[in-house]
């Protein structure tokens, strides 16, 4: 079996995660005039998602060791069939919500299972470029919902189609999954070495995998060695780990980034775009901007390295965000529009090479390995439910404080996390996993 097909294949959860995280931007202004739902409500349509994604979040590794990864995403990609359907379907609200948390509990398994998978499957020389394109398959994702939701945008119950597209890669998962093997880790694992060694065969074109399965051995021995109890969060040596990691997922979620992909055609409506349909089009150019800006970003994290591309990037994302907060309070109607638009592009370009991938690369690095599992799901809850509560607030923000403050808000956040990373984050460029832990055991955060 080529790999590339195990690849392309597993990485549909990626895409599945960023279409349904996307599409919503696109079908909510038609949601709320139908329903006629309150800002509260609207929030509330974004956000039951979000909580879905914080329970599958949690629970996602603990299925994948109980029964497999690979059934687990089987699973995953019947809820993200089911969900849209539901969703597409809906008649009142209710059945919506239904839908949406249904499809929250798949992205947030995704989130967690499907880079886990591919890690799991691919060669060593290739797996950073497998995992980096699980993070592309997300930002393409939610770029085709953009574009999706354009083109729906002048169609008469259009909304029901946005949603209920995301049900194709669905189903192209399930059927996909059903032919590829189970992780050959997992395999090992449970003790089931004839099983990881066909597996790996597989994957391999039937080469020599005498040395791979030596090596996996070898690891899972040493990570059943070193694994710590829940209370070894609390020691000194993980102490300034889980900091960073926790201080990153809130701030990546606090300093607006989803405001813009859930919210991105209601925040141009009120910089004054002539009709829904161009505010739509152009939330659809800024995920274009996402795109390139993310292969941009994975292209220079091994060069540039981890610490100046945030640096960059959150210095950015201030910039812009000041540039937006005084445009919606001193700009015309004709100029504002241009300016939400190019701001916002820019704003999320810069998200795009610091923030956005480094976070993720970031908490796979910074915790020792006895703890890396438990810490890695601590930080993605942290970023789920930070994400879930400014989604559910920002609509209110917008009616009782106006743009302009609550975009001047999300600057004085994006400040707040130039300088928290640049008094504790640390380059880990180049840096092997054990000095990285050697050096935040001695307390010796460097630049």
């Amino acid at each position: 079996m080529k790999f590339h097909v195990v690849a392309a294949t597993a990485s549909l959860g990626g895409l599945l995660f960023g279409y349904d995280t996307g599409v919503i931007s696109g079908a909510l202004p038609f949601i709320r005039d139908l329903f006629q739902l309150s800002e509260a409500m609207q929030g509330f349509v974004v956000s039951i998602a979000l909580l879905g994604a914080a329970v599958g979040a949690a629970t996602a590794g603990s299925l994948a060791d109980a029964y497999g990864r690979r059934k687990v995403i089987l699973v995953v990609a019947l809820l993200f069939v089911v969900g849209a359907l539901v969703c597409a379907a809906a008649h009142e609200v209710v059945t919506l919500l239904i839908g949406r948390a249904i499809l929250g509990v798949a992205i947030g398994v995704a989130s967690m299972l499907t880079p886990l998978y591919l890690a799991e499957m691919a060669p060593a020389e290739k797996r950073g470029g497998v995992v980096s394109l699980n993070q592309m398959c997300i930002t393409l994702g939610i770029l085709l919902s953009y574009v999706v939701a354009y083109l729906l945008s002048e169609v008469d119950g259009g909304w029901r189609w946005m949603l209920a597209i995301g049900c194709l890669p669905g189903v192209v998962l399930g059927l996909g999954m059903l032919v590829l093997p189970e992780s050959p880790r997992w395999l090992a694992g449970q003790g089931r070495h004839d099983e990881a060694s066909d597996a790996l065969r597989r994957l391999r074109d039937g080469g020599d995998v005498t040395f791979e399965l030596n090596q996996l051995r070898t690891d899972l021995k040493t990570e059943h060695g070193q694994i710590a109890p829940w209370s070894a969060l609390l020691e000194p040596r993980v102490r300034i780990p889980l900091i960073v990691g926790v201080g990153l997922a809130i701030f990546q979620q606090i300093t607006g980034i989803n405001t813009v992909i859930y919210y991105a055609p209601i925040i141009f409506e009120k910089a004054g775009m002539a009709s829904t349909s161009a505010a739509i089009l152009a939330t659809a150019g800024v995920g274009v901007v996402n795109v390139v800006m993310t292969y941009v970003a994975l292209k220079l994290l091994d060069t540039a390295g981890r610490r100046k591309l945030l640096i960059v990037g959150l210095a950015g994302m201030a910039a812009m965000l000041a540039i937006l907060t005084i445009g919606f309070a001193v700009g015309t109607e004709g100029a504002l529009a241009w300016i939400a638009t190019l701001s916002v592009a820019a704003y999320v370009g810069f998200f795009a090479i610091g923030l956005g991938p480094v976070f993720w690369l970031l908490i796979s690095e910074i915790f020792p390995l006895a703890v890396r599992g438990r810490a890695m799901g601590v930080a993605t809850v942290a970023n789920w439910g930070s994400n879930l509560i400014v989604s559910q607030v920002f609509l209110m923000l917008i009616a009782g404080l106006g743009s302009a403050t609550t975009f001047g808000v999300f600057a004085v956040m994006s400040v707040g996390a130039l300088l928290f990373t640049i008094a504790l984050v640390p380059e880990t460029k180049g840096r092997t996993l054990e000095e990285i832990e050697a050096d935040f055991a001695g307390h010796a955060v460097k630049a």
